[in-house]
This record gives C-alpha cells, structure tokens and sequence, in this order.
C-alpha cells in the first residue's frame, strides 16, 4: 500500500524482517507484512469517512491488531483512543463517547464490554476476528473481510498530519480524563519519530534491539516503547499476559536486549525459586526499564544484584510535560530517587506558589517539556498548569542540591497498585451508590506485591450492621460500575472520618493509620 513504510524504519530495505513476535503463540511478523496491515487499514479508516484529526477507539487485549491500528492512526493523521481490557461497559461507554470516537474496533473477547455504548449512543463496531460476531447484543462487522475487499484507488495522506494514540488515566473527580497532544505536522513523514530518536540516545536502542514487553499495550509506555523500536528498527517480543518464568526464559530464547518492567513484576520475579531465577541465559539483557510506581528500595537492590547495572528508571507521565531518568551507577549513590530531569526543567513549589530550594518538599513541575490538554476538561487543564506555565503531574517530591529528584507522594491521593493508578474519588462515588454508605473515604495501604493495595473506610447508615455480610455487599454493588482491579481489597467501618471544619476530608490522617494497620477490617477477597 503506497506510504506504508513513511512510518516504519527500514521496511522498503527489508520487507521480510522479523519485527514482532507474540510470545504465548511464537507467531512472528515481518516489517512488510506489519506495515502493508496498517496501510490497507489506513486506507479502510479513510474509506469510514474519517478525516484528519478524527479519533476511532481499540478496545483489544494484547494483539498485533493494537499495533498496526495505531500505526495505521499516524499514517492517516488520526487519533486512536486504546483502551483498558479491564473496564466496565459504562466506562467503555463513557470514554468512548467522550473522545468522540467515530467507531469502535473490538475481538470476541471484549465485545460484550460494549454493550452499554451501542445501547446508549450506538456506534459502527468491527472485530479482528476472521467473520461476523454477535455478543451481548452488540453486532460487529469482520475488519478483515472489509480490508480485504478493499478497492479502489489508494488515498494520499501527504497533507495530513501525523495521527497519534489518544490515552486514557483516571481523575480525582472519578471520571477518566484523556490526553491530549498535538498531531505531529506534516513535514515530519519519512523521517524518524522525534521521540524514538530519544529513545535511541537515551536508552541506546537502534536496529539490533530486542524489546521484550510484557505489560498491556493499553498503557502508554508499552505501547509508545513497542512503536519506538520498530521505528527505530528493531524487534519487539509481546507477552500476551504477564509470567514470570516465561518472562525470564524470553530474554534467553529470543536474545532480548531491552525490556520494560513495573516493580510489582520484580518482586514476583524475586519470589522465584533460586533454580529457576539462575536456570535462564540473560547475557543478552542490556537495559531494563522501570517505570509506573515507586520501586521498593529493597526490591530495586536485590535486581540489581541479579541483573547487574543495568537497569533504567524514569518518572513521567501520560501527559508527556517533563521526565527524569537515572541510571543503575546514580541510584546506588541515591537510593529512593528518580534521577534528573531529562525533557524540562525541575521545580519544586509550596502551596503558595513559590519555588522551592534543594531539600525542601512541595509540588513537583516542569517547566520547558511537552504540551497537552486533558480532552473536555479545560479546568483539569488548568489545575495542571501554574500561573508561570509550569505544569505537574500533582505529585509531591523535593531535589537534592544535584537535581535528583525524590518523590514523597505519587499524587497525595493517588493509590499506585501493581503499576496502576487507581483514584480514589472514583472509587469513593461507586461505593457511595449502596443505601448502607452514609460516607466512604478510600486510601492505599502496603501491600507485598502490589506495593498497595485500596482500602475503604466506610461510616454506615445508621442502623446498617457493621459486619462482613455488608461490607461485601457494598462491594458488590460497586463491581457493576468499577473494574476488579480499583474495588477496594478491605473495608473498615469507622465512627467518622477526619474532616477540617470545612468540611475538607484529612486523607492524610487516615493513611497515616492505616499504613500501620494495612490488615484492619474485613478482607473482601485474599490478596
């Protein structure tokens, strides 16, 4: 398909190279075949009516299908909106109206979770799957019957823009916000992505690497990482689900030379017999990336005991306005940092605006990085941006007299379980909605494994009895709007919660209780 490698390194040189390989079915991909996929669906999404700028949403687990989509996005100047598998419909339903997606493309897994959208604001709807499905009442047309009978002549993308993933992160309000960033102009097709080429200097990737990813690619470093590599040229190695001895007999199998990890992948690694850990050849292993969630000191140690040094870590985030890096040799010096800002500039400000100097804690901005706004939300946007135009993610830190940076807090209510970021607000109003619940306030507590865990503190109605049978039942009933992995793992049923005469709840004070009591209340499921 015309303009099929303007996106993709080094296809017209090599067509026949391997560049993806998904690990569970050892099927692997060559550069033309990926990209001559992404062309014929650029041109089918062209063929819906879609014109620059438009947006379609992928709702897929982890498929080669997420990759050519995306890829098919930047030739046609489009945004593709990938979500979570882990939804619930009216969260699908939500997100996908919000971004104004134009259609839908699902598999036989996750149509049924679009079953509240095509009942509330019905949409065109495909499936990856080879024909017709039905699910859950939703009807969904084969994407690879319609590529295939696609004729006609092609449709230049020259003008348009390049298109870009359009991704999705909880608010603190308790509804997900997108970001949103600009397209990247015209000018820049045939030539390397910007950010792969940081990549490539930063984490010394170029057409020998060998990626190994074994995270959803609906979160963004996986799929951004994945899509850099094979910019840049080289292979990517997709796990389909997380294992950790598959994970490590990968690296041997396939010579992986970069990979991406969340701590809580770690620490399930670390748990490992000692046969198994030593039984696999990780010679090849140069870098390994983590990212997501603070890494337990200890954990990080005892990885790079095993690994060596070479493991990578950076703070950032989906909004793309700043990020810091530091490396193996550097974190051995500074244990607990995230390292120096490496896209802008670092400033750490108090509650009044003022910058702060080295050593003392406040609010950690960028000023100098990437731009965005949070999609139909111009007053997220605004508490997201200073008066200077410095920008945050709204986590809290402070920086050495060097410029490392340490965080105290992601977020001051922000609640980071095995590498996801679950909101308590969000949490919160789906508890709310039992009759039981007069008020909820929701909180992270350690956790082994995930690093946290959410726990609820509930005052009841009165009269409601403060037992097991209830706390299940609240829970329950906030399963049918919330996804498994944000339901609270405990509920502790409390007299009051800690409020300023304002009325402002003191989440705070409840963490710090209940950091010391993280098995208090009734445990809803073992975890």
């Amino acid at each position: 398909m015309t303009g099929a490698q303007d996106f993709f390194g080094r296809t017209a040189a090599a067509p026949g190279r391997v560049v993806l390989t998904m690990a569970d079915s050892g099927r692997q991909y060559s550069a033309g075949e990926v990209a001559g996929h992404a062309g014929r669906a650029a041109q089918w999404l062209a063929a819906q009516g879609l014109q620059s700028g438009d947006t379609f949403a992928v709702l897929l687990e982890n498929r080669i299908e997420i990759l050519e989509l995306v890829l098919a996005a930047k030739l046609a100047g489009l945004y593709a909106a990938v979500l979570s598998t882990h939804l619930t419909p009216p969260e699908v339903a939500y997100i996908v109206q919000d971004c104004g997606a134009r259609l839908v493309v699902a598999s036989h897994k996750t149509l049924p979770q679009l079953a509240e959208l095509q009942a509330s604001h019905p949409l065109p709807c495909w499936t990856v799957d080879a024909a017709p499905l039905q699910a859950a009442s939703v009807q969904a047309a084969s994407l690879q019957v319609a590529l295939q009978a696609l004729q006609g002549e092609p449709v230049s993308f020259a003008g348009r823009p390049l298109g870009r993933d359009l991704l999705y992160s909880s608010g603190t309000t308790g509804r997900p916000k997108g970001v949103l960033k600009a397209l990247w102009p015209a000018e820049l097709r045939g030539q390397t992505d910007p950010e792969a080429l940081g990549s490539a200097r930063i984490m010394g990737m170029d057409e020998h690497t060998v990626y190994l990813s074994p995270a959803p690619l609906y979160h963004a470093a996986p799929l951004r990482y994945t899509l850099r590599v094979l910019e840049l040229g080289g292979q990517a190695v997709i796990m389909e689900r997380f294992d950790a001895e598959t994970a490590l007999a990968l690296i041997e199998r396939y010579r992986v030379t970069h990979s991406q990890w969340v701590p809580t992948m770690f620490g399930r690694m670390l748990k490992l017999p000692e046969e198994v850990r030593r039984r696999h050849d990780l010679s090849s292993h140069r870098v390994a990336i983590h990212a997501a969630a603070p890494c337990p000191v200890d954990v990080k140690r005892a990885m790079l005991d095993w690994w060596g040094d070479i493991l990578m870590e950076y703070y950032a985030g989906s909004e793309g306005c700043g990020t810091t890096m530091i490396d193996s040799a550097e974190w051995r010096r500074r244990p607990g940092s995230v390292g120096r800002a490496t896209t802008g500039r670092l400033h750490i400000v108090d509650d009044d605006g003022r910058e702060l100097p080295a050593g003392e804690i406040g609010q950690v901005y960028f000023s100098g990085g990437g731009q965005f706004s949070y999609l139909n939300d111009p007053e997220k946007t605004r508490q997201a941006i200073n008066e200077r135009g410095w920008v945050s993610y709204g986590d809290i830190g402070h920086v050495d007299a060097e410029g490392y940076l340490f965080l105290s807090d992601r977020r001051a209510d922000l609640i980071l379980s095995g590498g996801v970021n679950l909101y308590p607000q969000e949490i919160e109003n789906a508890l709310l909605r039992h009759p039981d619940v007069y008020e909820v306030a929701v909180v992270g507590v350690p956790h082994p494994d995930f690093g946290e865990q959410p726990l609820a503190a509930v005052v009841l109605r009165q009269g409601a009895p403060a037992s097991l049978a209830t706390a299940r039942a609240i829970a329950e009933q906030a399963a049918e709007v919330l996804a498994r992995m944000k339901l609270p793992q405990r509920v502790v049923f409390v007299d009051a919660l800690p409020r300023l005469e304002t009325g402002k709840l003191l989440r705070r004070k409840l963490k710090e209780r209940f950091r010391d009591e993280p098995q208090a209340g009734f445990a809803l499921r073992d975890s």
